[in-house]
């Protein structure tokens, strides 16, 4: 199976252990992720202002490439970009009027209305795959492990594009660990807000936010947090030692992106997963408790 793949900025630099592990485990499953040619960044987050279309042109201009290649599905992993294309789609299909204004904006591009099915690699991996069939897969299976999945705001909000029928009580990640053997935790703060972008003008406020988030995970007996999002990621993980003062008692909890998880249950090996850019929490958490194959 060949699906067009549009990875945005971050999984380039800061977030490659998000992509090269997903892309690792996409091998072993049959599936060649064909990355679009020439596309640009999304925008980062889904403009809500009703008169500034101009940042709807980013994304349109990616879903435009994958039309381009002849593709009616694209997949991402980051959930901030997939929330950005879904949503921008949603606008042109939706839309007339701004659907009008802004293919007559990009007066060189072909028009676009709306024809390509935007997919996060979970939803894929349902729809496409199919959990059981992905549990047949697994050649490490994590077995007894607790791990509190972290849907965060952008995979469930808002309703109209969300990955789970059941935005306010999404089970999507959870059925992804049980397909990996995995025992998925719940807890209340499962899709609240990590703090966002508020870490780079209220950090402390972001870093509060991200406490409550792992303290929560933490007294539901979690002893590893998956995400999707590189901004989720770093204030969950990379930012740990500056978020745990925030939280009463709170110890350090091992982070991973779930792509990194489900390559290490594919038995892909160490050396594609990326751990070396993963919180040290969570390389001693691999080393005791999942033990990944090498490949010779």
């Amino acid at each position: 199976m060949k699906i067009a793949y549009y990875p945005g900025c971050t999984l380039k630099t800061r977030a490659k252990n998000l992509e090269d592990a997903a892309l690792a485990a996409l091998r072993v499953l049959g599936i060649a992720a064909v990355e679009l040619p020439r596309w640009n960044c999304c925008g980062a987050v889904y403009s809500l202002t009703d008169d500034d279309l101009i940042h709807q042109v980013a994304p349109v201009r990616d879903l435009i490439r994958v039309k381009e290649q002849g593709a009616e599905t694209v997949m991402t992993l980051c959930s901030m970009c997939y929330n950005t294309l879904a949503r921008a789609n949603r606008l042109m299909r939706e839309d007339e009027e701004k659907r009008h204004t802004l293919n007559t904006f990009m007066d060189e591009e072909p028009d676009y209305h709306g024809e390509v099915e935007v997919h996060h690699l979970l939803t894929l991996l349902r729809d496409r795959i199919g959990w059981k069939t992905l549990a047949a897969k697994v050649r490490r299976p994590l077995t007894g492990l607790k791990v509190a999945p972290y849907y965060g705001c952008t995979l469930v909000r808002p309703r109209p594009v969300s990955i789970d029928p059941r935005p306010d009580q999404p089970t999507i990640l959870d059925d992804f660990l049980r397909a990996l053997g995995a025992e998925p935790v719940d807890y209340p703060a499962r899709i609240e807000c990590c703090g966002a972008y508020n870490i780079l003008s209220e950090p402390d406020a972001a870093h509060r936010a991200s406490a409550n988030v792992l303290a929560s995970a933490e007294r539901h007996g979690a002893e590893l947090v998956i995400t999707s999002c590189p901004l989720c990621e770093y204030n969950l993980g990379t930012c740990q030692n500056q978020v745990l003062p925030h939280g009463e008692g709170l110890r350090p909890l091992p982070t991973l992106y779930f792509s990194q998880l489900l390559a290490l249950a594919l038995g892909v090996g160490n050396e594609e997963l990326g751990l070396e850019l993963s919180p040290a929490s969570s390389l001693k958490l691999v080393a005791e408790r999942i033990s990944p194959i090498h490949q010779a």
